[in-house]
């Protein structure tokens, strides 16, 4: 009986072992040697953007006007990717004091950092809540990649037309975990991994790994570009064992190098061309995209445009240079 019951805790213990030691080298240490491990990125860090706080990392011109107290000062809003962008714009031109928050103080504690006050001339919704806040009229100016065809719809079934004012240029990007070997992919092969016909890295001059193509949210400024890309919104065609492979994921240049700088991915080149800002420059990346401005067309308000008009300045597009984007090409400053 006592050899039994000790067979049979050999056996249990046995078992356990073997399940183990199974998950071990079939799951665990496949993702810890997993070199495409990079995954969608993290939220960026509000904090660091705020205007007239020290240590901020904003851009910082001298301009030849500015907002004064008692101006009716314009709403800013955008994507994630803009934060520097339209923060830097309320450094330069608006009056110190304008930007406040709920309890007195700003908190990071929230996903976006949404404790903005309603008041505060600086808002972050980001790329979906921010949208409709501009259309439902809450924010004056939305700084984004072109909107999409459903926020579009949007502002058409409220009633509101919006002027979409180009203010800069960015590249919108592949990425890596950055010891992936693969360097640079066509855009044909991006496509045909994200259609599910490309699935194993081999397959494109790669290690025998499996591909996880990774997806942003629906709406947001990259998944609207990658839908662009495609030329469809159709869902990803993933492998179900995928997540063991090695990930590849989008993103805008700078939010991916400047932002985020997440030192464990990297860029890839495209149709040969590395994402850089003399490629984005002259036009020779393929996926190099204009970021706007936007605003209803019924805001009377004579600041907004103002703003608008300064960005597209010498000043202005200095500024945005600052800030580590792309000035537009042969822009001629009248303003």
């Amino acid at each position: 009986m006592v050899v039994k019951k000790v067979l049979a805790v050999a056996a249990v213990i046995f078992l356990f072992a073997a399940v183990n030691l199974f998950m071990y080298f079939t799951l665990t240490r496949r993702l810890a040697n997993n070199f495409g491990s990079a995954s969608s990125l993290k939220m960026v860090d509000v904090s660091g953007y705020l205007p007239f706080e020290e240590g901020s990392k904003l851009a910082r011109v001298e301009p030849d006007f500015g907002f004064g107290p008692e101006d009716d000062l314009p709403v800013l809003d955008g994507a994630a990717a803009l934060v520097p962008v339209y923060a830097s714009v309320i450094e330069n031109l608006y009056p110190e004091g304008c930007v406040t928050y709920e309890g007195g103080a700003f908190s990071d504690d929230n996903k976006y950092g949404e404790n903005f006050a309603p008041d505060s001339a600086m808002q972050y919704h980001n790329t979906i809540r921010g949208f409709n806040a501009l259309v439902d009229g809450d924010v004056d100016i939305f700084f984004t990649a072109h909107p999409s065809a459903d926020q579009l719809s949007y502002a058409d079934e409220k009633g509101v037309e919006l002027e979409i004012v180009p203010i800069g240029l960015e590249a919108f990007v592949f990425f890596v975990n950055a010891k992936n070997p693969v360097e640079g992919l066509t855009s044909e092969q991006v496509r045909s991994i994200y259609r599910g016909e490309i699935k194993n890295w081999r397959q494109v001059g790669g290690p025998d790994k499996m591909i996880n193509p990774l997806t942003r949210v629906a709406g947001s400024g990259s998944q609207t570009m990658m839908d662009r890309f495609m030329g469809t919104a159709d869902p990803v065609k993933r492998h179900p064992l995928s997540v063991l492979g090695g990930s590849i994921g989008y993103s805008f240049r700078y939010y991916l190098t400047g932002m985020v700088g997440d030192e464990k991915v990297k860029m890839l080149a495209l149709d040969g061309i590395y994402p850089d800002e003399e490629s984005i420059r002259n036009g020779t990346y393929p996926l190099t995209a204009q970021f706007y401005a936007v605003y209803r067309k019924d805001n009377a308000g004579p600041e907004v445009k103002q703003v608008v008009e300064w960005l597209l300045s010498k000043e202005g597009q200095t500024m945005i240079e600052e800030c580590g984007y792309v000035g537009l090409i042969d822009r001629e400053y009248d303003f």
